[in-house]
Formats: C-alpha cells, structure tokens, sequence
C-alpha cells in the first residue's frame, strides 16, 4: 500500500467550487496580458494559471491565440475547464492595454531580462497589478516593455537564460499572489 493515498479526479472534483461560484468569486486585483504568444499550449498553460491564482482578467494580444479565433483545440485540451471561469479579452494591440490599465492607477511589470530588472522576489509589488508576459522568441515588444514600472525576472542558475513562458509566468503569477495574501 502506498504512503500517500491520491485522490482520484471525482474526489478533486468535489472538492472544487462550481463554475458558478468561481464565476462570482472575488478575484485578486491582477491582470496578466500576453504580449504575442504563439504557442496556444502557452495561452492554455497561462489560462490555468490565471484560474488557480484568481486573476482579475486575462489581455490576449497581437497573434496571441484565444478562443474563439477560431476555437481551438489545442487551446482548450491545455486550458482543462479554465476557458470556461477565467475573464478574458482580446485586443489586437498590447500597447493599447498596458496605457489604459496604467490610467486606471494599475502598476505595470513586465517579466523580461533586462539591464534593470530586479529578482522577481525582491521587488515591491503594488496592487492593483498587471504583468506582460512575452512572445516565446522575442520576449516582450520595445514600445510595450517601455510602458512598464517595473522589469523583474527570474534568476536562473544554470546555462539557459529563460523559462518557457507558461512555466515562467506560473512561477512570477503565484509570488503575485503570495504578496497580496501577505497584503490583505
């Protein structure tokens, strides 16, 4: 007999709220917007990650895959029910996005290598929040990382010089979400 006895998916399921009560849940005040994501096993990624951190809203931006352009498979299967409770939008130009959310009194960061960036742990994090994420070649767009308050980034020890997006944006999301429930 095993030492950890796993649950099975029914038993997680009913753990869970329901796509109503998550729908009308109280979400953390932060956004995270997709700066030209190509891959919609990323968006997909990203997606569960807004769902488990109870982000406000999602930005899909520029070639950024979303769902219903035109409804896609890979998006969805990657997503796993997070299409279903996550706000979403998509708008043609990030640019656009990060101008009105920083009118709105919203602080930007963008998870990029930069010559200032700072450890994504030790910067100061004010919300309401919004981080960029960018494309997985390019990183984030000039016009847009200018638009930022804060670059941050994750250190990373060995030879690579980056995380994949998803798995990056996991990573920076969930100390977004560890600070504000230090906050409040």
């Amino acid at each position: 007999m095993s030492k950890f006895k796993k649950f099975s998916p029914e038993q997680i399921k009913q753990q869970k709220p329901s796509i109503n009560e998550v729908r009308k849940a109280e979400r953390m005040p932060f956004y995270l917007i997709l700066d030209n994501i190509r891959s919609l096993h990323n968006v997909g990624a990203i997606f569960r990650t807004a769902d488990a951190i109870m982000a406000k809203k999602l930005y899909l931006c520029g070639i950024t895959g979303h769902p219903t352009n035109p409804p896609q498979k890979e998006l969805s299967k990657t997503a796993l029910g997070a299409l279903d409770v996550v706000p979403w939008e998509y708008l043609k130009s990030t640019l656009d996005v990060v101008k009105q959310l920083k009118n709105a009194g919203i602080t930007i960061y963008a998870l990029e290598l930069t010559e200032k960036s700072v450890n994504y742990k030790k910067v100061d994090i004010k919300f309401p929040a919004a981080m960029i994420v960018g494309n997985e070649v390019d990183g984030i767009t000039e016009e847009v990382l200018d638009l930022a308050d804060y670059a941050i980034d994750i250190p990373m020890k060995g030879r690579a010089n980056s995380l994949n997006v998803s798995t990056a944006c996991g990573i920076a999301a969930f100390e977004f979400l560890y600070k504000y429930e230090q906050k409040t």
